[in-house]
């Protein structure tokens, strides 16, 4: 087998070592090692694998309580079938069928494949994989390993990857991907441990005929997020590169803790915590929940539900659960407080009150036996190992004895990157699988991004190991079309760090914290057209002047590497803002996990139902309008351009709109499918 050992080309008037190799996988989550094992089964070995860090990353860093991996039933008496799985995931709006029909298609092919490689999903005495309602799901078609599913799976397959003896390249930063005819040529990357004042070149070039793009959601656009440290995604570079986005207005926000990071959810409500803010050194401690909503069976019953209406969704603002994200927005964001979880006391009274829960509640905290004592104590007994999560964690946080800090965070970008019905971008030979790529609607069921992953991660080996096997673009192809590319990344380096050989103070850590402060305050779960407006300038004034703006320490690899991820976000956040102002002048309205300041509209409403009707007293920025769905039909396209001559440095975005594809239909007669799949496979 080929060690892919680099060749040295002269490009640029530099000695630069190239890596010639069919598939380029960058990233190394879940999504990523999927891909690369199912292109060695599926036959093309000629491939590497590219990272920033191999330890780093959501899938192995992130999770919740009871992280959810979404699949077809496998159990019980339910009915399902692949058509009505499919159903359910693009009744979430907003989302093409085809890309709904694979996701249902391939979702038991991919999560017994995940069995067979050693992920203990539970089943019962007689094999059957048993499963639980996850949020927006029908069915029963949830299963869990406990917290670290994402990282089990991430485990198994790397062995997998290890065995199979697909060659990593870590410490690589994206710089830009490399285009030729409409056609994928390579990647360009920064080797982040190499210093660019050694002897060696700090860059690294791959000749490749296809880029599976496993890069992870954006998450450093937002500063309050409960991504993991690490996870920064690079969606920048495919964007510069002419690949399109697709429904990147819909994020899905949370509960989380900020240190450290992780979702609050299940159990972590299921057992009622009381909520509390102080001011920002801890003092001035508040029941804020209590404010608003100062009835104690009300308040008790939302925050249990929070635990599987985890995520912020605006249907659940007007005077359900979600209603909570908003009085924690309005503490941290629009008070400027700290808000904590207190697991030590009952909210509102000494003791808990079960005669006073809604009937579910009840119920539910009544069959786990937990009807009794504190949010510790009903932890403790009701799920143990979410109470020893925080003990194990750095920071460490003793529920027992300590508060844990939350803010409503990004948690899940569900546009991304376009992909057809094998997750090939409108570039060829550009794949983007996994969080990277724009697979999802407004709404998804839990745990459906973790199939999403490996269903795209197979469809892309599919079809490179079936229909893109040829030799990269020819060398001296390759060296012409790299080199304006790496010549612009050479210069960039320069400039930034002869300010900093002038003795102007490296900024790049400045930038990157006000670049996710920015989104954070203006484009995060509460939005308006004023205030996407204000960040999209400021965005605009950075990405334009960037080449000017920009200082780093020639002396420290961490400040070149800052210096293109910066960018990398830059030109992902100017995308976005850009399609968020967009959706706003397309009439959009609230949906999803977002809200949409709008003065015609109505603020959250005390008590439930049709006769809630008075208005609570919360800040106008609340007053919104549902969606109501009327978008649900139709997709929004983002393409980014370069600024040309004496245009914009910062480049135009562009966005379109267009109908969803539809549910392809039924073709199920055995024959034609049979003749067809042995003459191609059915890959066309």
């Amino acid at each position: 087998m080929s060690t892919h050992d680099p060749d040295i080309l002269r490009i640029a008037g530099r000695e630069v070592p190239v890596v010639t190799v069919n598939t380029v996988v960058v990233g190394t989550g879940s999504a990523g090692f999927c891909a690369a094992d199912r292109l060695w089964e599926f036959g093309q070995h000629d491939v590497v694998m590219v990272t920033d860090k191999i330890g780093a990353g959501t899938s192995r860093n992130a999770g919740s309580d009871k992280q959810t991996y979404y699949k077809m039933t496998l159990s019980g008496h339910d009915g399902d079938s692949v058509r009505e799985m499919a159903q359910t995931l693009f009744a979430g709006g907003a989302m093409d069928g085809d890309n709904a029909l694979v996701e249902a298609a391939l979702s038991a092919r991919g999560f017994l494949r995940l069995c067979e490689l050693g992920v203990p999903f539970p089943q019962n005495r007689f094999g059957e994989f048993i499963g639980y309602k996850t949020d927006h799901d029908p069915r029963r078609r949830a299963t869990s390993v406990g917290p670290y599913t994402s990282r089990s799976m991430v485990e198994q397959l790397e062995k997998k990857v290890a065995r199979n003896g697909t060659r990593i390249f870590d410490d690589c930063r994206v710089v830009d991907v490399i285009v030729h005819d409409g056609a994928v040529a390579g990647l360009l990357v920064l080797r982040t441990d190499v210093r660019v004042t050694g002897d060696r070149s700090p860059f690294l070039l791959f000749r490749c005929t296809n880029l599976v793009y496993a890069t992870g959601g954006p998450a450093g656009m937002y500063a309050t997020r409960v991504f993991p440290n690490g996870q920064w995604g690079a969606s920048g570079a495919a964007y510069r590169a002419g690949v399109r986005g697709k429904n990147l207005t819909e994020w899905q926000f949370g509960l989380g803790s900020i240190k450290p990071r992780w979702n609050v959810s299940g159990t972590y409500m299921q057992v009622l915590p009381r909520f509390v803010s102080t001011d920002a050194d801890g003092g001035d401690e508040r029941e804020f929940l209590t404010e608003t909503i100062p009835d104690y069976g009300r308040q008790l019953s939302m925050i249990f539900l929070k635990g599987y209406q985890w995520p912020f969704d605006i249907r659940k603002a007007a005077s359900g659960s979600s209603l909570i994200d908003l009085l924690v927005y309005r503490e941290t964001v629009l008070r400027g407080r700290r808000v904590f979880l207190d697991f030590r006391s009952n909210p509102m009274r000494a003791d808990l009150e079960p005669g006073e829960l809604s009937p579910e509640a009840r119920e539910y905290l009544e069959r786990a036996g937990v009807l009794f004592g504190t949010p510790i104590e009903r932890l403790k007994h009701m799920n143990a190992p979410a109470y020893e999560f925080y003990l194990q964690k750095n920071p460490c946080v003793d529920l027992a004895t300590e508060l844990l800090e939350i803010d409503v965070c990004a948690q899940h970008n569900n546009g991304g990157l376009v992909v057809d019905a094998w997750w090939q971008s409108n570039i060829a030979g550009f794949f983007p699988v996994g969080e990277a790529g724009g697979a999802h609607g407004v709404y998804r069921p839990g745990g459906a991004a973790l199939n999403s992953g490996q269903v795209g991660a197979t469809r892309a080996a599919q079809f490179i190991a079936a229909r893109r096997e040829a030799d990269p673009v020819a060398e001296a192809s390759f060296v012409a079309v790299a080199e304006p590319v790496l010549a612009a990344a050479v210069g960039l380096v320069a400039q930034a760090t002869a300010r900093g050989a002038a003795g102007l103070r490296d900024n790049t850590g400045d930038l990157l914290r006000d670049v996710g402060e920015l989104l954070s305050a203006k484009a995060g779960p509460v939005r308006s057209r004023e205030s996407i407006q204000e960040a999209l300038v400021q965005v605009h004034e950075w990405l334009a002047g960037y080449c000017d703006l920009v200082t780093a320490d020639a002396g420290s690899r961490r400040a070149v590497n800052r210096t293109f991820l910066v960018r990398d976000i830059l030109t992902t956040a100017y995308v976005y803002l850009s399609a968020m102002a967009d959706y706003t002048t397309h009439g959009g309205r609230s949906r999803g996990s977002v809200l949409y300041t709008d003065q015609a509209g109505s603020l959250p409403v005390v008590g439930y139902g049709p006769g809630a009707a008075d208005e609570l007293d919360l800040p106008e920025l609340f007053r919104f309008r549902l969606d109501g769905g009327e978008l649900d039909g139709e997709i929004q396209e983002a393409a980014w351009f370069p600024g040309e001559g004496a245009g914009d440095p910062a480049g135009t975005a562009e966005l379109t709109w267009r109908p969803v594809r539809p549910m392809p239909a039924d073709d199920d007669f055995f024959e034609n499918v049979w003749r067809e799949y042995r003459e191609h496979r059915n890959i066309f």
